[in-house]
């Protein structure tokens, strides 16, 4: 397992003392395209590597197997010694597999599928997260497009090696993208500590970023108020670490062909269900409870939400409808999408995710949570 360094803002010097014996020529930058120089991202670098590095940034925000091996191609083509990752969570999640990936002797398809193993060879990484909310930064995880299908790719060594942490970045950040990215982090951080694999642990970094993002989110959305975007840094990373641990659960399962089918952004999209599931799981019985702590230890979970969101369980869901309002996120399908097709969501949930959660989701349950939605659904 790597042990991972993690800078803050006022640690920049040892971030580049960390940089001193490797050749600014022989470093590999990930990035992202329009949002490089807007965020400052950009003249960071620039003065970190006094301009002389070679970067990638063509690739979709969706990351495609086609983007992947485009980015291989290009890293090979140097002697590069260490890639450096600044961006959001489409950004983060590309390097991260390159600096694996370029170094693997079996198809990348077949990795990303499942086929074929990982070998522990990797190219040193340093994440720069420039949202507050992917937590990319923390996990070993990485997210890679084959056609519409999404696959999280899982390794120990796709963890980066380094992060620096600072809000500066987010700073020129839209409302509605903080809005979004902060969500994620919040819905990571929610479904953590539900997670049939939640620990002391998880448990520890999930509460603390929920209490983090109940407390600040609204507040760097709609003022961009800078300390509060500072919160949301630390709260992005913790949920992060949570996520690392237990993986995400039915909202995230969902959420995906929101986004490949409908172009809902991420966090927006795990949001949708997000008041559904927390009602729904906290309503568990022996009969469909899936956690092997038992039914008692779910509940007990969820409370200690609850008692962060100050309310119990029957205020719960008109809670999380009122603080995602408050933030001008919209949970109704109908103004967001004009032509739905249910069954594209009801055919298309990651498995992989939905076997996290604390109690059993059948079509039925989906179906259900479409409807609380606003949509009429003929399956």
């Amino acid at each position: 397992m790597i042990e991972q360094k993690v800078f803050y803002k006022n640690q920049l010097d040892q971030l580049k003392l960390s940089l001193e014996n490797i050749e600014s020529q022989n470093i590999f930058v990930v990035r992202a395209n329009k949002s490089y120089p807007a965020s400052g991202a950009e003249s960071f670098i620039d003065e970190l590597l006094e301009n002389n590095y070679t970067s990638f940034y063509d690739f979709d925000p969706n990351p495609q197997l086609e983007d992947l091996k485009k980015g291989i191609a290009l890293f090979k083509k140097g002697e590069y010694k260490l890639i450096i990752a600044i961006g959001g969570g489409s950004v983060l999640d590309m390097a991260k597999l390159i600096s694996v990936f370029a170094h693997q002797n079996n198809k990348y398809e077949d990795i990303v599928i499942g086929k074929a193993e990982i070998e522990n060879a990797k190219t040193p990484l340093i994440a720069i997260p420039t949202t507050a909310g992917t937590g990319a930064e923390a996990t070993q995880f990485a997210v890679l497009y084959i056609d519409k299908n999404k696959y999280s790719v899982a390794h120990p060594s796709i963890l980066p090696n380094t992060v620096f942490l600072s809000s500066v970045f987010s700073h020129s950040a839209n409302a509605y993208l903080t809005a979004c990215t902060g969500l994620d982090a919040f819905c990571q951080a929610v479904e953590s500590v539900w997670s049939v694999n939640a620990n002391a642990e998880s448990e520890k970094y999930a509460l603390e970023a929920i209490e983090l993002i109940w407390g600040h989110l609204r507040q760097a959305v709609k003022e961009n108020d800078v300390m509060a975007k500072e919160k949301m840094q630390t709260a992005s990373f913790l949920a992060g670490k949570a996520i690392n641990i237990t993986k995400t659960t039915a909202p995230h399962a969902l959420s995906y062909a929101f986004t490949s089918y409908y172009n809902i952004p991420h966090g927006h999209a795990v949001a949708l269900s997000l008041p559904f599931f927390l009602n729904y799981n906290y309503n568990l019985t022996e009969v469909d409870c899936t956690d092997a702590k038992g039914v008692e230890k779910v509940k007990e979970r969820i409370d200690k939400i609850l008692n962060i969101f100050n309310i119990d369980i029957t205020k719960a869901q008109q809670a999380l409808v009122v603080f995602l309002n408050d933030i001008d996120i919209s949970i109704n399908i109908s103004t967001l999408i004009s032509e739905f097709n249910p069954n594209i969501i009801i055919d298309n949930v990651n498995t992989q995710r939905l076997n996290n959660n604390p109690r059993k989701v059948s079509k039925q349950t989906i179906q259900n949570l479409l409807s609380t939605l606003n949509i009429q659904v003929t399956v």
